[in-house]
């Protein structure tokens, strides 16, 4: 048996790639469930950028892309750690720059990244039962600006990092519906 071809057509000038958005649902109460807040990894490409980049070129591509941390990776897919806009805007750059007597410029994503070591996770099975009010006390605990959700190691494969909850992303949603932070 044999098919009839599909239709084709060519491009019109201004096609563009629709990059990958997170499932914005709008505005969060306190009692919304934590996965409505949740950058879900399962569905959403991770931003990465390398170690030896550099703080402001760093900058760039968060601005590009639309984010406010970014993975390092120095060998994908494994996380070496994360680099936040606090961190690229915060007192660390500063203290190495008078400290080491050098540029800003001349620092890289590595002299002020978070080492996975010392990043806050939390279980997805515990944010699957979570509420946003848990996470705006668990923001308020650790006074970080991002939280890594892992999901346990299961028969299909090891554990991995499945979601990022942003403070800031947080606070757009629940403000959005005027509830306070």
């Amino acid at each position: 048996m044999t098919g009839l071809p599909l239709k084709t057509f060519r491009f019109d000038p201004d096609t563009c790639i629709p990059q990958a958005q997170p499932k914005f649902k709008g505005a969060v109460t306190l009692e919304s469930s934590a996965l409505d807040v949740m950058t879900d990894l399962a569905v959403i490409k991770a931003e990465t950028i390398g170690p030896q980049i550099t703080l402001p070129e760093a900058e760039k591509v968060m601005i590009n892309r639309g984010v406010r941390a970014l993975f390092v990776t120095s060998n994908f897919p494994c996380i070496d750690g994360l680099i936040t806009a606090a961190d690229i805007l915060g007192e660390k750059p500063l203290k190495l720059v008078t400290d080491q007597n050098i540029k800003f410029q001349s620092l890289a994503v590595a002299d002020v990244m978070t080492d996975l070591s010392g990043l806050d996770v939390v279980d997805y099975d515990e944010v699957k039962n979570a509420t946003v009010s848990s996470l705006v006390t668990t923001f308020a605990k650790l006074k970080c600006t991002h939280i890594l959700v892992v999901q346990a190691a299961k028969i299909q494969g090891p554990a991995r990092i499945r979601g990022v909850i942003s403070q800031s992303q947080l606070e757009r949603q629940l403000s959005s519906h005027a509830s306070g932070w």
